[in-house]
């Protein structure tokens, strides 16, 4: 599923902004590079080589955990596949921060005030990037 969202991601001309490291990131980072994309990791240590083999950009923050902040607030809407608690983290930030998520087989975490979904289910990569390209402003 990471490898078809990064795809697609690059595909529709989008920067795909990631912690940079392996797992899901690394497949996310795969596929938009398979489309001719560009891709930015923003690494929880200080070292450029801990990111992976397909990341354009490897921005070493020293942060930790922390970083997601600056993942949140680089990108227009954050999309969430699957993932433990740094992907919930990363969710809550993003709602903190105002961004919409989209998310695929990932954390439900309720309604807002006005009864929207904190995180908008897709079924498919394909509908995951054309929900987010519906929320960027």
């Amino acid at each position: 599923m990471a490898y078809r969202v990064g795809y697609r991601i690059a595909d529709v001309g989008a920067l795909l902004v990631c912690g940079g490291l392996g797992g899901v990131m690394e497949a996310a980072c795969h596929g938009a590079t398979d489309a001719g994309g560009m891709t930015l990791g923003l690494l929880p240590g200080p070292d450029s080589t801990s990111a992976n083999p397909f990341v354009h950009i490897a921005v070493p923050t020293g942060l930790g955990h922390a970083r997601n902040v600056l993942i949140v607030q680089t990108a227009q809407v954050v999309i969430a596949i699957g993932g433990a608690y740094g992907t919930l983290s990363e969710i809550a930030l993003a709602r903190k921060c105002n961004r919409r998520v989209i998310g695929l087989h990932t954390w439900d975490i309720g309604h807002d005030e006005q009864g929207r979904p904190h995180v908008i289910a897709a079924d498919q990569p394909e509908e995951a990037v054309r929900l987010a390209q519906q929320h960027i402003t």
